[in-house]
């Protein structure tokens, strides 16, 4: 990793030379997609004489499509036929904008989309205008991202940290929370871990998908992961993102792996249809053994209310969001309802991090919501386990999270059961931090969590509940309208409610609702009755509540031996100072 940090400072550094003629937050345009294609350059350096041999040959053949044959002579799934490459194109400085935009046209279709998508031809104006680009080019000449020094997965850790530090100094923070290697690897541990002895089998194929890929870093951890465990086994990677860098960034590395890179697909996860002016989801008739996804936390879906809401009113349970619909102030749950949407019926996992509020924000009622989703999710015998994890995990936030882990096709022992488990203290501390991150989840600790889980017992880090154990029923206690100290009552001889003494009682799904009555409530208003035809349904996991551990006050003799100590150290200090 010292190749990596050297690298990626260096690249850092690169931006300095934009300072006067670009505004911070536009750093990234120039820097991203030239690290991409010095990444592009570097790997296919071994192999540019044979392709441009190969390109020579069979140029005047009529061939309608030339990139299957040079990518063979590539020995990836692109080339580029160009005869420039960055050594070659600071060579000629006085032509630099021609040639590099003659190199870059000089790709294959589908490496030239991705450099297409960061708009850099009008960067390489900007910067022939302001005698830059020979200045910039020179520098991403002299980094060596060549394969065989920089990985792809070192390649996904350098790219983020640029990302991260862009979008830091243009104080582009909002809703972007890049997910940390150690979570990924403990979240996709914890999605493998029952299905080992499948993935161990010889010529074995599964496909994972990932609805807001990103960069693509959940999706190499998982095939790193796979590969690490049997080489023979194929994992086929599927991914959405909407911002236009963070794909182009994803399907190049899938590219350069080896991956079909046209199953990284661009637009927005949570639109059914596409419309003019962006797609929509681009798998919505697909299923995948394994989902997996970190989607922007807290973040407003007003920009796609409507079609979320035709979705939900017009195709119900047909569609993906037919449970509810949550507040328009966080989208987690549409996420999570999209990725359930693509479970296989014969059985998939699932994989998510969320925020608290998904846990408990949304109350019964006559209109679907939060609690509505997290009901039809347990009821359905969906949710397998929630991970608390440690707070500061993340680089720009230092929010509380949580992994939810689903399946469809839970083990007999898990059926109708929940498994919580508490990670808040599974944590090192960093030695120097990140942005908001100031923690981290060591490979030990990560280990331990996943027996944890894998264990299925009760400890003082895991509890297991039955599903029933979250719902409670929702029920509105009426009290009767008194005048001159009589109960009025309607034609049929009943009490008349008083409204101003309405009140509401949460009762476990597991208690009797008459006993529960006699017991907690009519002690104390006798006239008291339910009126049943308000009772509804609810559920919420109540995370601290399963795990609050008592600590007792200190004792008042403690308290005053620490203020006498703090009086006298106070008291010598004013002494130092007169004297």
């Amino acid at each position: 990793m010292t190749n990596v940090k050297e690298s990626a400072n260096f690249i850092w550094s690169i931006a300095d030379l934009l300072r006067g003629d670009y505004k911070q937050s536009d750093y990234g345009k120039v820097i991203l997609p030239f690290t991409v294609l010095r990444r592009l350059d570097c790997v296919l350096e071994n192999t540019k004489v044979n392709v441009l041999k190969k390109y020579d040959q069979v140029k005047n053949m009529n061939i309608q499509n030339l990139d299957p044959i040079l990518n063979k002579e590539a020995g990836y799934n692109f080339h580029n036929r160009s005869n420039f490459n960055f050594d070659k194109l600071i060579a000629d400085p006085n032509n630099l904008a021609s040639n590099l935009r003659n190199y870059i046209n000089g790709f294959s279709q589908e490496a030239r989309e991705i450099i297409e998508e960061f708009n850099f031809d009008v960067q390489i104006t900007i910067l022939d205008d302001n005698n830059l680009l020979f200045m910039v080019l020179k520098r991403f000449q002299e980094v060596d991202l060549h394969p065989e020094k920089v990985t792809s997965l070192e390649m996904g850790y350098m790219f983020e940290e640029l990302i991260r530090k862009f979008a830091e100094i243009s104080n582009d923070t909002a809703g972007e929370h890049f997910t940390p290697r150690e979570v990924i690897k403990l979240m996709v541990n914890l999605l493998f871990m029952n299905d080992r002895d499948i993935l161990t089998k010889k010529g074995v194929v599964k496909t994972i998908f990932d609805c807001c890929a990103g960069t693509g870093g959940m999706l190499s951890v998982a095939e790193e992961y796979l590969n690490e465990l049997n080489p023979d086994a194929r994992l086929q990677v599927f991914g959405q993102e909407l911002n236009s860098e963070s794909y182009a960034i994803c399907k190049s590395d899938m590219l350069i792996k080896g991956q079909k890179a046209s199953n990284i697909e661009k637009g927005n996860s949570l639109k059914y249809k596409d419309s003019p002016k962006q797609k929509g989801d681009q798998f919505r008739n697909q299923k995948f053994d394994y989902l997996i996804t970190n989607p922007p936390f807290g973040v407003k879906w007003g920009k796609v209310a409507k079609e979320v809401q035709e979705e939900h009113d017009d195709l119900g349970h047909g569609g993906r969001f037919g449970p509810g619909l949550p507040s328009k102030s966080d989208g987690s749950f549409l996420f999570l309802m999209n990725l359930i949407s693509k479970m296989k019926p014969e059985g998939s996992r699932l994989a998510i991090v969320l925020n608290g509020s998904p846990l408990f924000s949304g109350s019964p009622s006559s209109k679907k919501n939060e609690s509505s989703i997290r009901q039809w999710i347990i009821e359905n015998d969906l949710l397998e386990a929630v991970i608390a994890l440690p707070d500061q995990l993340f680089y720009n936030t230092g929010i509380s999270t949580y992994i939810w882990l689903l399946s469809n096709h839970k083990e007999p022992e898990r059926r109708g059961k929940v498994q919580l488990i508490n990670g808040v203290g599974f944590y090192e501390k960093m030695s120097k931090s990140l942005g908001n991150k100031r923690k981290e989840i060591s490979d030990s600790q990560i280990e331990q969590l996943t027996q944890v889980y894998g264990n299925f017992d009760e400890s003082e880090f895991c509890k297991v509940f039955d599903n029933k154990d979250f719902g409670y029923h929702k029920v509105t206690v009426e009290r009767p309208l008194k005048k001159s100290g009589k109960i009025v009552k309607d034609k049929n001889g009943k009490p008349k409610p008083d409204s101003s003494l309405r009140d509401t009682e949460n009762i476990p799904l597991k208690e009797d609702i008459q006993e529960y009555m006699k017991r907690e409530v009519l002690p104390h208003v006798p006239y008291a009755w339910i009126d049943e035809s308000k009772t509804k349904t609810g559920y919420e996991i109540n995370f601290t509540k399963y795990f609050y551990e008592y600590k007792p006050l200190r004792s008042l003799d403690e308290i005053r031996a620490d203020i006498l100590a703090l009086e006298e150290e106070t008291d010598n200090m004013v002494k130092q100072v007169i004297s």
